[in-house]
């Protein structure tokens, strides 16, 4: 594995990698590595001739500080991941690599209001930091496939927008949620839980595999949301929203029919540490 922290450097070989006709795939992360996010370097490699992984923990889409602050950085450990999983390069920058001073890196794109619920509401300013980044990384590497997981899928769409607005020569895929044996979704968050917070977070789960055999069987929407906010309620446990949404503009469902592509989405807060999940119900 060839490891890059210049963007020049990066950009030269993969411009010698393209000239040789090699199809080159993606996968952003912030570390902390877990099997979540070498799902999606294995599914790269699957698909392409190479496979490349960036790791930067990005200032500009933390809107709490301390969040910032506790994040997780074993780079050691990722890199050794990443080694084992045979990873052709990665790519590690500086902040000031990333942006560098007098160097206009944010795209001219407004994520409109996707942004502005859920995960928009609770992190403001969050996707636009997301959009940066990505807007950065997708310029800097010029990739033929990127990989997003499903669990930031909120993220996925802002993305996708992204891709669609600025017409950016790049195929999206997302990738299924890992899930620990209990359902929890695999996060670098995770770690920061005691064993049996992270034992019980598997109510999260739970509640929204409850919620779509309710919604299956006709239950309302405004019942199955109280009733997993409920559910969601317990000691250490402090849920932020469960939301059931249209997939594509992120609007609020009020009916079971009023849509063909419907996620439920939720935020809970275990032990002060925010988790993030989502199930998608129906998708035409």
């Amino acid at each position: 594995m060839v490891i890059f922290k210049k963007i020049a450097h990066l950009r030269d070989w993969i411009f010698r990698q393209k000239n040789e006709g090699k199809i080159i795939g993606f996968t952003p992360t912030m570390g902390a590595l877990h099997m979540g996010h070498l799902s999606l370097a294995q599914t790269s490699q699957k698909e392409c001739d190479l496979s490349i992984v960036s790791i930067f923990v990005n200032p500009k889409q933390f809107n709490d500080p301390n969040d910032l602050i506790k994040y997780p950085r074993p780079l050691e450990g990722d890199i050794n991941l990443l080694v084992r999983q045979k990873i052709d390069a990665l790519f590690i920058p500086e902040v000031d690599e990333m942006y560098p001073v007098g160097e206009k890196t944010k795209p001219d794109f407004q994520s409109g209001p996707i942004a502005e619920v859920l995960e928009g509401k609770f992190r403001p300013g969050h996707f636009d930091g997301v959009a940066e980044v990505m807007f950065r990384l997708l310029s800097i590497i010029e990739p033929d496939r990127l990989y997003m997981g499903q669990k930031d899928f909120q993220q996925f769409a802002i993305v996708r927008k992204l891709i669609t607005d600025l017409h950016l020569p790049v195929h999206l895929i997302m990738c299924p949620i890992y899930r620990e044996e209990n359902g929890l979704a695999m996060s670098s968050r995770n770690v920061r839980l005691s064993p049996q917070a992270r034992k019980d977070a598997g109510i999260i789960y739970d509640t929204l595999f409850k919620a779509k055999i309710a919604f299956e069987e006709g239950d309302s929407i405004l019942m199955i949301k109280e009733r997993s906010m409920v559910s969601l309620t317990r000691k250490d446990f402090a849920p932020e929203y469960f939301e059931i949404v249209d997939g594509l503009n992120f609007e609020t469902l009020h009916d079971n029919h009023e849509s063909q592509f419907v996620v439920a989405c939720c935020a809970v807060n275990v032990e002060g540490v925010r988790l993030i999940d989502n199930m998608i119900w129906t998708e035409d």
